[in-house]
Order: structure tokens, then sequence, then C-alpha cells
């Protein structure tokens, strides 16, 4: 996909174009006579930098052009990402609640240990995701994200775990005609960090939540509603190489004693470089999304987006 990104992004010049990304700037997109998506990124995660680079990374490999708009938590102040960073490329929600968009993704965060009503800024979340519901087509839901919006529009309740779950896990697909798992193989590998867990038996038994796919080892990952203009993953499929070597290495420094990563050191050993065995199967994922439930089920004209709009089938 090309991406229309503010052409001074530091994701671009940083990573983007050294990987032979398709990245087109403000100037080159108003050039071509087309309406390209809208997708909106709510990113909650510590190091913004990092996320949008693993985001951008999935998001470019289809050819439909997107703008994309960076958004930010207002009632939060981020303590590992500069504030001029923040001003210069993220919007807070009171700048764009009265817009419509085609997509939205909602990240992970590090607070699933909290209740979500101890989280500080659950009300700005909640308001967020209520929203979303009649102005954004179809939402991509990732870890944290997930959790929190199976449990505002279900009340599908996270289970803590007793240790954290962290490593590249072998996943199996429920239904092989679902259209976002076309083109994956019978099994495929998705990363996962987190300290909670979802309640199957809640999901199965909620008429309006489909599984799409599951792990022996990690449980459920996908999940999705009826329409399928809400998606929700467990697992992080966009993760970079390194993401789980630097969140093991923190936690070592922090003296929480962790895991070594299931399934990621070749040799299961620390020091030698992790292999990256998802990148396939994390690009289908995220093209499938843009294909079949974003670019082919949105209104032309973006005002018609509401609630109750059908999605494609």
């Amino acid at each position: 996909m090309p991406l229309n990104i503010k052409t001074n992004l530091p994701a671009i010049k940083l990573l983007l174009e050294n990987e032979n990304i398709f990245v087109m700037d403000e100037l080159r997109a108003s050039s071509q006579d087309i309406r390209p998506l809208e997708i909106l990124i709510l990113n909650l995660m510590p190091v913004k930098e990092d996320t949008e680079l693993e985001l951008l990374r999935m998001l470019s490999n289809s050819p439909i052009q997107a703008n994309i708009e960076l958004l930010r938590i207002k009632s939060h102040n981020s303590k590992n990402t500069e504030q001029s960073h923040l001003n210069s490329h993220y919007v807070v929600f009171d700048e764009i609640k009265h817009r419509k968009f085609d997509g939205m993704i909602i990240t992970g965060a590090p607070i699933e240990h909290l209740e979500f009503e101890e989280v500080k800024y659950i009300d700005e979340l909640r308001e967020i995701l209520q929203w979303s519901r009649a102005n954004v087509y179809s939402v991509f839901h990732i870890c944290y994200g997930a959790m929190l919006g199976l449990y505002h529009h279900y009340g599908i309740k996270k289970i803590a775990l007793k240790h954290k779950l962290s490593g590249v896990y072998w996943h199996s697909i429920c239904d092989k005609k679902e259209p976002l798992l076309r083109g994956m193989d019978d099994v495929f590998l998705v990363p996962h960090s987190r300290n909670s867990s979802i309640n199957e038996e809640q999901v199965i038994n909620c008429k309006d939540l489909d599984i799409l796919s599951k792990s022996d080892m990690a449980g459920l990952c996908l999940i999705a509603s009826k329409n399928r203009r809400l998606i929700f993953v467990l697992g992080h499929p966009e993760y970079s190489r390194h993401t789980l070597d630097s969140e093991y290495k923190r936690d070592l420094n922090k003296g929480l004693n962790p895991s070594i990563p299931y399934n990621y050191y070749p040799d299961n050993n620390p020091n030698n470089a992790p292999l990256l065995t998802w990148r396939a199967a994390s690009n289908c994922i995220y093209i499938n999304w843009l294909n079949y439930y974003v670019y082919q089920a949105t209104q032309y004209d973006l005002s018609k987006i509401n609630e109750k709009t059908e999605s494609f089938s």
C-alpha cells in the first residue's frame, strides 16, 4: 500500500525507505485522483516510534493508497516518547471526532495487569471505542486493545495469567473460508506477549462473535464480530524480529526473572539472534483485513458510515 504519511515523520527516514517499502508523501499523494482509505491508528504503546514502524511495515504491502492519522490519548502523558514527536505527528480525539474513517487500529498497551476500571484514562478510551462504532467502518484491535474492545462491546472479561505468555506460537484456522485468513497455511506462527487472557467460554457463548484462529498453547488469537467490522487479535502479528528480545531483556534488567520467550531464539539461547518466522502470515492478515473488510466493504462516501451499515460478505 502506498502510505500517505506526513512528510517529516521519522519512521520514513529511519527505516521504511531502507526496507524498500513504498511510502508516498503528501505532495505526491495530492496529485493522484483517487480516494485513499482513511486509516486511524490509536497508539497506546509507550515507545510510540517503534510501534509506528511495526504497523506501517504491515500496512505497506497492499496496492491501495491510504492516509494514515496517528492518535494519542490526551489524558495521559507519555514518558517514553518525546513531546515534540507527539506534537508534530499525533492528534488527540477532540481534533478528529467529527471525522469518519474507513479503518482503525487500536494497539496494545503495557497496562493489562490493571483492571479496566483502574486505568486512569479509561473514560477517554471508552469514549473513543463508542465513537468508533458509528464513525469507523472496521476496527482492528491488538492485544490489550482487543481485551478492552471485547469487554467494552460484549462484556467479555479478561483473566490474569499465572505466568506471562511470551513467545512465538503455532495457530490453526477455525474456518478455512474466512476471508481474513485467505492465503494462509493450515498452521501459522504469531508472537504473543501478555499477562492476561480471555474467557474462551464467554466468547463461544456470545452469538455476535466468531473465533477465527486459536493455539493449543497460547489460546485464542483471532476473534471477529459477525459482520467483521470489529476484529480482535490477542497476539502481536505486527512485532518486528527483535521486539520480544527487547521486552525479555528489559524484564531481566528489572529483576522480574522472565521466562525465555517460547520458540523464539535458536536453541532456546537468548545469546542467539532470533529468527523472523511469522512475517508472511502477519502480512497476510493485515492485507486481508484492508482488502476484504475495509477497502471492499466501506462506503465511498465516508459520511454514510454508521453503526448499522452492513459488512461485505
